[in-house]
């Protein structure tokens, strides 16, 4: 009989929303060259061709949902994963309160990894903006400036908004309270303690973005530039196998993110 070590486990089979938006077609052409995981369904909305909808699928289909469509799914997908106890990998931004709020109650019944950027770089970024915030304190202004393609249809970025978090939360800060988007007019000096978000869009951008720290004689800048957007794929397919192994240990719910994933790695 052979070693538990030595069995193979099969491949881990997927659903991935949007097959033919920009983050689906990579998604779906590194799947199709890896031979642990498999693509089981792809995912249209209703009324398009070439896929299935997801109401039309049980947790019988596939083992993980793969999710970088429209804001304004999230709650429907949110319920769906609920109630089918499916893991879902979620990537879409520009959420809004109730969305996230969806989020967080699927995360009670079935395994969710959610997060704004699935760069490994990304998610190293937010750490060392924490650590130097946290250093810095409110000595130093803080300045974010993040670049994206013409096509991007939420300002601030995702990540922006994750990076301004960690420095605000390094600051014993509350972000709403210190957060400013761009700058127009006589609006004098700028406070201490402004954490600032600015967004361009441009080209075809895959995702920049640079923040600064100016004290006294001093700019630290740290930055992150994605060349191609499959690096984002293939983070999005590491927290696919993070979320299935997950589900062999046991584990039925929980809400997690790359932190996790670094950690685990």
């Amino acid at each position: 009989m052979p070693s538990a070590h030595l069995i193979q486990q099969p491949p881990i089979r997927l659903g991935i929303v949007g097959p033919r938006g920009r983050m689906g077609t990579a998604l779906i052409a590194l799947v199709q060259q890896t031979p642990d995981l498999a693509l089981a369904a792809q995912i249209v909305r209703l009324g398009q061709l070439q896929g299935t909808t997801l109401d039309c699928l049980t947790h019988a289909d596939f083992d993980v949902l793969i999710d970088f469509s429209h804001r304004e799914t999230v709650t429907s997908h949110a319920d769906w994963v609920a109630k089918q106890r499916v893991a879902w990998v979620l990537g879409t931004t520009g959420l809004t309160a109730a969305d996230v709020q969806a989020v967080a109650e699927a995360a009670q019944r079935t395994i969710v990894f959610e997060a704004s950027n699935f760069s490994i770089g990304v998610a190293l970024l937010l750490s060392m903006v924490a650590k130097a915030a946290q250093t810095l304190g409110l000595a130093a202004d803080i300045e974010i400036v993040e670049a994206h393609h013409h096509f991007k249809q939420d300002a601030p970025s995702g990540t922006a908004l994750a990076l301004a978090q960690a420095a605000a939360e390094a600051r014993g800060q509350t972000l709403a309270d210190v957060r400013r988007d761009g700058r127009s007019g006589l609006i004098g000096a700028r406070t201490q303690g402004e954490i600032g978000i600015h967004a361009l869009r441009m080209g075809s951008i895959v995702g920049e973005h640079d923040v600064h720290f100016a004290w006294e004689d001093e700019l630290l800048t740290l930055s992150h530039k994605a060349k191609d957007r499959r690096v984002f794929a293939h983070g999005a397919l590491k927290a696919a196998r993070f979320c299935a192994q997950l589900q062999r240990q046991g584990s039925r719910a929980g809400l997690f993110g790359m932190a996790d994933l670094l950690t685990n790695s």
